[in-house]
């Protein structure tokens, strides 16, 4: 707007020329008279801007008539060879950086032309990302995309399997990665996002999506797999998955019954077809039974047990069921589930030593909601998790997915932890369960310090464990010195009490010695006076 200069690349070369300084650049263009800015207005158009401070002439107008108050100026028209400029890039792939400079001449093939040497790819297997403007071809030269001096690049090879063994750290930091699998269900057209660690198998996730589309792992036709990942016991770290997030499809098989062309001819329109181990016993359609019955007996009789009864009278015989039945289903490392009441677990928890005391976790369940298998058995019986729980908290468990337990609870909440604790609890969507309380115990009163929903994942529950951990240990450091404290002066009362004790004891002790002795010269005397009554 100020010199006229339209060419872009002609812009930023005069602006590094001088060290990006804007009122330089300009000055180096436009030649100044009296402190003012001399333009080019009516006059000849600038072509070329002569670069340098001393690389401009002061000509007169084309118009010498004019009288206006900026003069026009035309820079001296020196043809001046633009130099090429070079471009810093600092390109990252998997636990690699690579810098590579070139001329803005150059293309974006050359870059990979470069990195094919530097990291053995062959360049047809790359996408090179991070591009400002977007994604570009192979034969884009860089001085079209108009780029700063230094830029960072990544390269993404989707085509090629992971690392190999040898490549320990890499394969570790991918085991404790976690993927977001974004599933869509074909038939309904929904879609899941589900949470797994990198240690997860495929077979893993296969059976998760049985529990949340009731679709079973033998009738179940995926898209989206990568190629490499031919086998179900494969952990998602070397299946080849696109890191963070992978999207896949599923659907239902058409018919358990197809004749071999049939089956050749899916095999090659699916990208993958779920097979099995035989340890799907929900599988009953592959002998020509329907899913909803198998052998007369009712689908009700093969849905899980319930978590806990209905109206239950006693709360640590429920306790008892939940722990058994949730063992059934998650294996037995999981949290151990306090076995008694609500108000039990206050006591145990809270009513102790300020050393022995901890934090109460409330576990709500809900069968009914997409998010509790994958919670369950993935974050909440992961040994970390299991391992902090047990030795910083006393875990509690409840099932909300009955009415009647789920107003029993509420009413428990109402009366331990007031009406906006419960409140929010009863307006939290089926969806959004399971919940996660975190409870501190206070003198006068037990606080919620957090409420964890069930999206969310192994990293995130352990913080916040970690973070209701610190709160609580500094109130419990605090208690500690104030029992101390109480405690020293009990001793200190105690001793008194002690010393005073044994001075009134020491004081009738001798008091009766006194009394005694008294006594006895009285005894003597009676008895001497006897005897001279005698005498005489």
């Amino acid at each position: 707007a100020c010199t006229g200069i339209e060419n872009i690349d002609e812009a930023i070369t005069l602006l590094e020329q001088n060290n990006w300084d804007l009122v330089a650049a300009i000055n180096g263009v436009i030649p100044q008279e009296n402190g003012i800015l001399q333009s080019e207005y009516g006059g000849e158009t600038l072509h070329g801007p002569a670069y340098g401070p001393t690389g401009h002439s002061t000509a007169a107008s084309s118009n010498p008539s004019s009288s206006s108050a900026f003069r026009h100026v035309v820079p001296s028209r020196q043809i001046v060879e633009r130099q090429p400029r070079m471009l810093d890039f600092r390109v990252e792939y998997r636990d690699r950086n690579v810098d590579v400079v070139l001329e803005d001449t150059s293309t974006v093939g050359d870059i990979k032309h470069i990195l094919e040497n530097e990291l053995q790819i062959p360049a047809s297997k790359m996408l090179l990302k991070g591009w400002k403007t977007g994604d570009v071809d192979d034969s884009t030269v860089l001085k079209t995309l108009h780029l700063p001096k230094n830029n960072s690049l990544y390269v993404l090879t989707p085509d090629l399997p992971p690392p190999s063994s040898s490549h320990s750290g890499a394969l570790q930091e991918s085991l404790n990665q976690n993927f977001m699998l974004i599933i869509t269900h074909r038939e309904v057209q929904r879609e899941y996002n589900l949470n797994f660690s990198g240690r997860s198998t495929i077979q893993e996730v296969k059976r998760n999506v049985y529990d949340l589309t009731s679709i079973p792992v033998r009738h179940q036709l995926w898209e989206g797999w990568p190629p490499s990942a031919t086998d179900d016991s494969m952990t998602l770290a070397v299946s080849g998955l696109s890191f963070p997030c992978h999207r896949l499809t599923v659907g239902r098989r058409s018919s358990p019954i197809q004749t071999r062309e049939q089956s050749e001819e899916q095999c090659t329109d699916v990208h993958m077809v779920s097979d099995s181990d035989g340890d799907d016993f929900e599988d009953a359609t592959e002998f020509g039974v329907d899913d909803g019955e198998m052998f007369g007996v009712a689908s009700s009789a093969l849905r899980k047990s319930p978590m806990m009864p209905e109206n239950a009278e006693n709360e640590g015989d429920a306790l008892l069921q939940f722990t058994a039945e949730f063992s059934s289903r998650y294996g037995d490392c999981h949290p151990v589930y306090f076995i008694g009441s609500l108000e039990a677990a206050f006591q145990e928890a809270f009513y102790g030593k300020a050393r022995d005391r901890k934090l109460l976790a409330i576990y709500l369940h809900h069968d009914e909601s997409v998010l509790t298998n994958v919670f369950c058995s993935q974050m909440l019986c992961a040994e970390s998790i299991v391992s902090y729980l047990s030795q910083n908290f006393i875990t509690w468990a409840w099932d909300m997915t009955k009415e009647a337990n789920r107003a029993r609870f509420l009413t428990m909440c109402t009366r331990h932890f007031g009406s906006v604790v419960a409140q929010t609890i009863r307006t939290q969507k089926t969806d959004q369960f399971p919940l996660f309380l975190i409870i501190m115990g206070k003198r006068s009163s037990n606080e919620v310090l957090n409420v964890i929903q069930g999206n969310t994942t192994v990293d995130e529950l352990m913080m916040r464990l970690m973070a209701a951990m610190e709160i609580f240990s500094a109130q419990q450091q605090e208690d500690i010195k104030d029992e101390d404290e109480r405690e020293a002066r009990e001793n200190v009362k105690r001793e008194q009490d002690e010393a005073y004790r044994i001075s009134l004891e020491a004081d009738r002790a001798k008091r009766e010695a006194q009394e005694r002795e008294i006594a006895e010269q009285f005894r003597l005397e009676q008895i001497r006076k006897e005897q001279e009554e005698e005498r005489e």
